[in-house]
């Protein structure tokens, strides 16, 4: 992948740096081939990162998040994180200072994004990056963080292990998420007792590993679909029986069809 995330950061960092005391400022990103791979950085101020379109995932504080399109991703400031993205892609960045919206979460989420909350991100981009304190663009910056205060939080978090025998099961896994050997199985390929594995599973993760699972194909599912994978096709590639059994755990996971959840976040973009 070409590492452009790097390059983003710098420039929207440099845009809100270029200012004085300005509580936030956003730039926006197009891409339409190639990819973005950072590094893992950190930086004083809080980001937020909204997909209008294409694929993006985030690993900080030990979880991994994918940010489908009309979501965003919240990471605060000083938390250590890495971007992976796909072309084509389409967003904006808003970086905030340490002392603005003291209402803001504290932990790494992804967030829901109003249609007003949106439309004040694209009119910040658009402003200069010294934009004036006391005038029209201050007070659209209040309303902003204000909104973003008020966002829902969306259930797009897969837990990661760091103990290096479940990362080995973790990666094993992603490789062939379609293998649906039991715990006991994937326990014995990674040199691991199978309650030892639940054991630091649950403790890493607080999740079992059959929850896990169901949430990292979850996660998986969206990135396909927002690929263009039909229903079937993520089916068959996640080794399920069936579209309609994969369509009832994908249900039980976010209460809603992947059809539906794909319509309604691809009707804005």
């Amino acid at each position: 992948m070409e590492s452009l995330a790097s390059r983003f950061v710098v420039e929207a960092r440099g845009r809100w740096r270029t200012a004085v005391a300005r509580p936030a400022n956003a730039i926006g990103m197009s891409m339409e081939a190639g990819g973005i791979e950072s590094e893992f950085h950190s930086h004083a101020e809080s980001q937020l990162v909204f997909q209008v379109r294409g694929e993006l995932t985030c690993e900080a504080s030990n979880a991994l998040w994918i940010v489908p399109p009309q979501s965003a991703l919240w990471v605060p400031g000083g938390v250590s994180h890495r971007i992976r993205a796909r072309a084509p892609l389409e967003g904006y960045s808003l970086f905030v200072e340490p002392r603005a919206g003291v209402n803001l979460p504290r932990e790494c989420c992804a967030v829901s994004v109003s249609a007003l909350f949106r439309e004040l991100l694209f009119r910040l981009a658009s402003r200069p990056a010294q934009y004036d304190v006391d005038g029209p663009d201050a007070r659209l910056v209040g309303v902003l963080l204000d909104e973003l205060a008020a966002a829902k939080v969306e259930n797009h978090r897969l837990p990661m292990p760091t103990e290096p025998r479940l990362r080995r099961l973790v990666e094993a896994i992603v490789a062939d998420p379609s293998d649906a050997s039991s715990a006991d199985t994937w326990a014995r390929r990674v040199g691991i007792g199978e309650r030892t594995l639940h054991r630091l599973l649950v403790k890493e993760t607080g999740l079992s590993f059959v929850r896990w699972r169901q949430r990292l194909h979850v996660t998986l599912a969206i990135q396909r679909m927002t690929r263009g994978a039909s229903v079937k096709q993520v089916a068959l590639e996640l080794g399920y029986a069936s579209a309609s059994s994969f369509v009832t755990m994908f249900r039980k996971a976010l209460g809603t069809s992947p059809a539906r959840y794909m319509a309604h976040r691809l009707e804005g973009t």
